[in-house]
Parts: structure tokens; C-alpha cells; sequence
């Protein structure tokens, strides 16, 4: 038997520089995830966007974050904090309202400075970090992630 597609959803969260833009999969069994929580870091300049296909593929069993750090996709910017520090205080941010006690990191591109960064700052909440630098439509990157991640 198929099992039931996760939600997608987008939403927005507060953050110490106004609002943080978050795509997002829920499991169909309303929200109780079965494996850690997954968050995923877009390279820079880029939207939480281009993981739309990882929410689909692996919101089945675990929620799914893929956030537009400040300044980017449709997230407030951070006037006068470099876009690392930014990203790292975001993530925080988000992770401490949302009462989430340990995730796994996926980074995209140069998405891996702030990942390492981020577990570096919090190293009891983040389990692991994996990288995906291919491209959005590259053959097999959904398999491969879920082999990581599944």
C-alpha cells in the first residue's frame, strides 16, 4: 500500500530580524515524526525552494524545514550582520520557537559554512550534516538523499 503524500506547507516564523520564510513537509499522520527532524540550508542567495522535491520525497516520516535565510527568497533581511552570523542566529531562532531538541542538517552549495557553523554553536542539537551539491534536478539526488536520510 502507497503511503499517504507528506504536506506541504509554507509558512512564516518570527526571528530577531522580522520574518524568517519556511517551506515545509509534514508526515500524513499528523506530525508525529518518526525519524529526527531534517532541516535544509539552501547555498547562498538562494530559497529554501530548490528542496521542494526532498520535502515530497522524505516528509513521509520526519518534518521537513527548507528555510529562506534572511535576506533571501521571501525572508526579512538582516541589515548590518554578514550573512553568515545571520543564518546561524536564524536557525537558532527558529529551532527555539519551533521547541525542536535535535535535527539533521542537508546544506546545499556554500549552504555547508553556515551548516558547520550552526553545529559548532549547538553541537548537542545537531545529530549530523550531509551536503548536496548537485543541481535541483539532477539525476538520482533524490535517491541518494534518501539513502542518507531514509
Amino acid at each position: 500500500m502507497a503511503r499517504p503524500p507528506p504536506r506541504l506547507r509554507r509558512a512564516y516564523f518570527d526571528c530577531r530580524y522580522g520574518q524568517l520564510h519556511v517551506h515545509n513537509a509534514i508526515p500524513a499522520g499528523g506530525g508525529f515524526d518518526e525519524l529526527t527532524t531534517l532541516l535544509c540550508i539552501p547555498a547562498s542567495g538562494s530559497s529554501g525552494r530548490v528542496f521542494q522535491r526532498v520535502l515530497a520525497e522524505l516528509g513521509h516520516d520526519r518534518s521537513i524545514y527548507a528555510l529562506d535565510l534572511p535576506g533571501c527568497g521571501e525572508s526579512d533581511p538582516a541589515p548590518g550582520v554578514g550573512a553568515l552570523e545571520a543564518g546561524v542566529n536564524a536557525l537558532g531562532d527558529f529551532l527555539d520557537s519551533m521547541r525542536i531538541r535535535q535535527v539533521d542538517l542537508l546544506a546545499q552549495g556554500d549552504g555547508e559554512a553556515l551548516a558547520r557553523q550552526f553545529a559548532a554553536a549547538r553541537p548537542a542539537q545537531v545529530r549530523r550534516i550531509a551536503l548536496d551539491n548537485g543541481p535541483a534536478d539532477a539525476p538520482g539526488r533524490n535517491a541518494r538523499l534518501i539513502e542518507v536520510f531514509g
